[in-house]
């Protein structure tokens, strides 16, 4: 404002801008009434024209002094600019309301005190909290949530069809333990020597390209599938296709099992290769009846399964592997976008001696160009150099190549997602929010799924199918247990078993588990040690059984939200028996010693041999040479007897436990 001289009859007339009114803030009001005829004004005059909205009022002649000339005309109504409608795309702060409202910050803090929050005017404000306030100021709202680059694995970006161009597929073998995956993997890799590509794959990147009849197959060396669901759990898809890798002299095996269940878990096409056809019992018939009943029927038996006879040893019918592939990629027509910043995900990753950490990536859209900005999971960098499978140096790769990258600040986890943004420092400020949204996602309570909260997620209309893992000591108790289980239905919630199997629980289970939310049931079996703490760590909620109808009452109860009181074991010790001696009248006295934890005469034990319970019951006696021990700790030898029991085996581990009550 320049003053209040010469105002003319402008309304308002002490500074330009006024019809702002409301907007400014007092501190620019107070400074704008100006030096000049604002100065002379009496106190309670200038109050009058503050509250009118202008300064000084609608006047007329030269500049009012000391309020002569001021009309009599009634105070002029202030010009209410609310908008009718405003637009909000996420949380903001006070101050950013109240100019998207064309109000006062200090009418938003006011109308937040009467709602009962005290506010200044940086806060931020919630979602609920911006459209309560503006309700209050009768306004409409729009949400319109922007996707933060933050969480840049969420964001799908649509691509127009003529920007797509076909890419290769990206193929995973899984199969049981000693079938020949890594024979197959060799056998294929070789083909490409042999066919006079220079140099060969000599680069262990975790995946590699390979050529037929002009076009290109992306093979992911993961090991086995614990890393497949894995990476699964972090939110990955990165498989196209899936090889199930068979003996046909061994045929379906425990770990095929998993292969299958885990392939099915993630929706991918399954292709078996019935390896080592050329071995004495070879029978490949019987690995196809035996698949059917796992929902892989073979194309000439009515089935959609493609199923290849070869052999990787001796170099049969990869051909037909590698045609097949192709056939089924040509089907799914999968496609990419080229021109477009790059994505992908991490295979594997490491600290390198000489070239720092060091990430294996496969791009699945863009191109990656060395100096490009990234994002890897919480870690960000600026591609120095890539490395192709063939330990060549690249200035740039499209969809579906894995190359290794070296430019990282820190190591990234195998599964974490991968995106170029424009500049060092964008990469930096993402990496660094995300950083910290893991440490909250961390420390928040782990949202999996477990019997104790299961009533209310039903309720919410959260949960569908209950997912559950199922393991035994036999076949007979686990098709019963399965039966049992899949009979149940309560408010339109059933069990759905997406993996079962006989043997301890392992860590396979538990990866599977946390990707599917799924619980684990163990019937007579126990989680092996790494596998039980990975559910700790995990938070997966494990539930181990001896007789069939309480794991059925178990998971009715919960399913109806009425569990009672829980006693939870709590587990002590473990003792392993190093020597047995027969004794007439006493038994078999167990030489053990405690490897962990301790053993107390109290407690109840369950003997294990080979992740199968034989027996659980009482101490009879418990010594350390002839004296009777209360308890035993770790690192010293004691005697141990049962009761009732005395087929002890040099081995076996004793597992000593008590029953702890459990707060709900």
């Amino acid at each position: 404002g320049r003053g209040g001289q010469g105002g003319g009859s402008r309304p308002g007339g002490a500074g330009r801008g006024d019809n702002r009114g409301s907007r400014d803030s007092d501190f620019n009001r107070n400074n704008n009434s100006g030096a000049g005829a604002g100065a002379k004004r009496k106190e309670n005059d200038f109050g009058r024209r503050f509250d009118e909205g202008g300064r000084g009022g609608p006047r007329k002649g030269k500049g009012g002094k000391n309020g002569k000339g001021r009309s009599n005309l009634p105070p002029r109504e202030k010009i209410d600019n609310t908008p009718k409608k405003i637009i909000v795309r996420g949380e903001m702060t006070v101050g950013d309301l109240a100019k998207l409202l064309h109000k006062d910050a200090a009418e938003v803090i006011k109308k937040l005190f009467m709602m009962g929050v005290m506010a200044t005017i940086n806060q931020d404000l919630d979602m609920d909290t911006i459209l309560l306030v503006a309700g209050e100021f009768n306004v409409e709202t729009e949400v319109k949530i922007v996707v933060e680059d933050t969480n840049f694995e969420t964001i799908e970006e649509n691509d127009e069809e003529d920007a797509l161009i076909s890419r290769p597929p990206v193929v995973t073998i899984m199969g049981h333990v000693d079938h020949g995956k890594t024979t197959l993997l060799d056998a294929i890799r070789e083909t490409q020597v042999a066919s006079g590509e220079a140099g060969g794959i000599t680069q262990h990147i975790g995946a590699y390209q390979v050529e037929v009849h002009g076009k290109k197959i992306t093979f992911l060396d993961t090991p086995g599938h614990e890393a497949f669901t894995t990476m699964r759990a972090r939110g990955a898809q990165v498989t196209d296709i899936t090889i199930l890798v068979v003996a046909a002299d061994d045929g379906v095996m425990p770990q095929t099992v998993e292969a299958i269940n885990h392939a099915k878990a993630a929706n991918v096409p399954i292709i078996v290769a019935v390896n080592k056809i050329d071995k004495p019992g070879a029978n490949p018939d019987k690995v196809k009846q035996e698949l059917t009943e796992y929902g892989l029927v073979q194309e000439s038996w009515g089935g959609d399964t493609i199923f290849v006879e070869l052999s990787a040893k001796q170099r049969i019918n990869l051909e037909g592997l590698l045609e097949m592939i192709l056939l089924v990629s040509e089907v799914n027509d999968y496609k990419a976008n080229p021109d477009k910043r790059a994505r992908g995900t991490v295979i594997e990753a490491e600290l390198d001696k000489g070239k720092g950490p060091i990430a294996r990536i496969l791009v699945q859209n863009g191109t990656l160009k060395v100096g490009d900005a990234f994002v890897a999971g919480d870690c960000f960098g600026r591609i120095r150099a890539m490395t192709n499978d063939r330990g060549r140096r690249v200035k740039e790769v499209g969809p579906s190549t894995p190359v290794e990258i070296t430019g990282l600040t820190e190591v990234p986890q195998a599964g974490d997602p991968f995106m170029v943004f424009e500049d060092e420092r964008k990469a930096r400020e993402i990496a660094d929010k995300r950083s910290i949204k893991t440490r909250q996602d961390t420390m928040k309570s782990n949202q999996k799924v477990t019997l104790d909260d299961l009533f209310n997620k039903i309720k919410e209309g959260e949960i569908k199918d209950l997912n559950v893992i199922l393991k035994a000591d036999v076949q007979g108790s686990l098709e019963a247990l399965k039966g049992s289980l899949e009979k149940i239905d309560i408010e339109g919630v059933r069990v759905k078993t997406i993996h079962s199997g006989v043997g301890a629980i392992t860590e396979s289970d538990i990866s599977l588990a946390l990707a599917s939310a799924a619980i684990v049931i163990g019937f007579n079996v126990r989680p092996e040690p790494r596998a039980a703490a990975t559910a700790e760590q995990e938070k997966v909620d494990v539930r181990l059984h001896r007789i069939i109808y309480k794991v059925i009452e178990e998971i009715e109860q919960a399913m109806k939200g009425m569990l009672d009181p829980v006693f939870k074991e709590k587990i002590i010790g473990h003792a392993e028996v190093r020597e047995t001696f027969k004794v007439s009248k006493v038994g078999t006295i167990a030489g053990c010693m405690i490897t962990d934890g301790k053993v107390a005469r109290n407690a109840e034990v369950r003997l294990v041999r080979g992740g199968v319970v034989v027996f659980e019951g009482k101490i009879d006696s418990l010594k350390r040479f002839k004296d009777d021990a209360k308890e035993v700790s770790e690192g010293y030898e004691c005697g141990i007897t049962l009761e009732k029991f005395n087929d002890l085996q040099q081995g076996d581990v004793l597992e000593a436990f008590i029953m702890e009550s459990v707060e709900r």
